[in-house]
């Protein structure tokens, strides 16, 4: 990819084949929670849009957050509202959720990582309390890194911990690359290097068949066969799922697939352009290998794109979401790596 821009994975826009597509969504599904999706939108159900209408007041600075983990808060990225809930002080320390999730995804991590630093778990934009701005161009990656380097203006800091979970993780990769002055150290879930991804789109039929959710939700008209209820169906407490469901219904559908209309590969795909800038700072990684949208095998050469430390903890029984599926074993090892 040569310059920084190459690492936002940008696309020329195309339609795809709806019924094809669909019938691969549903052969593969995408982590826990997207076979259900799938099922859903091969009904053709175009009755099912996330409710963006009038919802609960949003919470207000200063206020506890849920389960008593932190407290609200905002910071301005440009025009764009950033929300987030922190606790504890420290270095600071960010928090960056994936698709389909919000802050509410690091509850098990939060009260540990506070101990030690200044917690802040945000919601992306187009996500629960934060912005929902219009357009895909609103969400290209340097405005979701802006973002990212906005909120640690906002609390007076030279540079944080960056933590990532899927989109999450490509935004960290990103602003890693981009700001490597404001990243002190890198923690990265289930979300390969972008020259990983690149190449395995490029190589692999498995993660090209796997992909097919994604080139889905870059149609035109992915919005109008999604229920939120399918998109919470990967939370499996009954309490969060409840919590997921009106955070969903807060949130920009048409935001959230933005992510993948702006920045996701799209065919033919190819391994041109792979990123040349090496990471700056230490980098900690987790996979869990049941994850069947990303691949183990995009790990494969990540040392390569580093010019630090690599510590890679792969997890048999974990999918996807590993935060929440080995808990335990993320928090205690995220803990123990920053102290060391």
């Amino acid at each position: 990819m040569g310059k920084f821009h190459s690492v936002v994975l940008m696309v020329c826009a195309r339609r795809a084949a709806i019924a094809v597509t669909l019938y691969c969504c549903l052969l593969v599904g995408f982590g826990q929670g997207r076979v259900g999706f799938c099922q859903e939108a091969s009904l053709g159900n175009k009755a099912g849009l996330v409710d963006q209408g009038d919802g609960p007041s949003e919470p207000v600075p200063g206020s506890e957050a849920e389960d008593g983990l932190g407290v609200h808060g905002y910071a301005k990225s440009g025009s764009v509202r950033i929300h987030y809930v922190t606790r504890g002080e420290g270095p600071l320390l960010i928090m960056i959720h994936g698709f389909p999730d919000y802050w509410y995804t690091w509850r098990e991590q939060i009260p540990e990582l506070a101990k030690s630093f200044r917690v802040v778990a945000i919601d992306q934009r187009g996500y629960n309390y934060s912005d929902k701005p219009d357009g895909v161009a609103s969400y290209g990656i340097d405005y979701l890194v802006s973002d990212i380097a906005a909120v640690i203006q906002h609390f007076d800091a030279s540079k944080a911990v960056v933590v990532g979970h899927d989109w999450g993780g490509m935004v960290a990769w990103s602003f890693a690359l981009k700001h490597p002055e404001m990243t002190d150290r890198l923690i990265i879930l289930n979300l390969p290097h972008p020259n990983g991804l690149r190449r395995e789109l490029a190589t692999n039929p498995d993660q090209q068949k796997n992909s097919a959710y994604a080139r889905f939700f870059q149609s035109e008209n992915a919005s109008q066969l999604v229920k939120k209820e399918t998109l919470v169906g990967w939370v499996k407490d009954p309490k969060a799922k409840a919590r997921y469901l009106e955070a969903m219904e807060r949130s920009s559908l048409e935001g959230m697939l933005n992510y993948y209309k702006a920045n996701y590969p799209r065919e033919p795909y190819t391994e041109a352009g792979a990123v040349e800038a090496k990471v700056q700072c230490s980098v900690l990684m987790f996979h869990g290998l049941k994850d069947k949208a990303l691949l183990a095998s995009g790990l494969n050469g990540t040392w390569d794109w580093l010019e630090k430390d690599l510590t890679l903890i792969t997890i048999p029984d974990a999918d996807h979401f590993v935060q929440q599926d080995a808990s335990g074993v993320v928090t205690k090892s995220i803990v123990h790596w920053l102290v060391r």
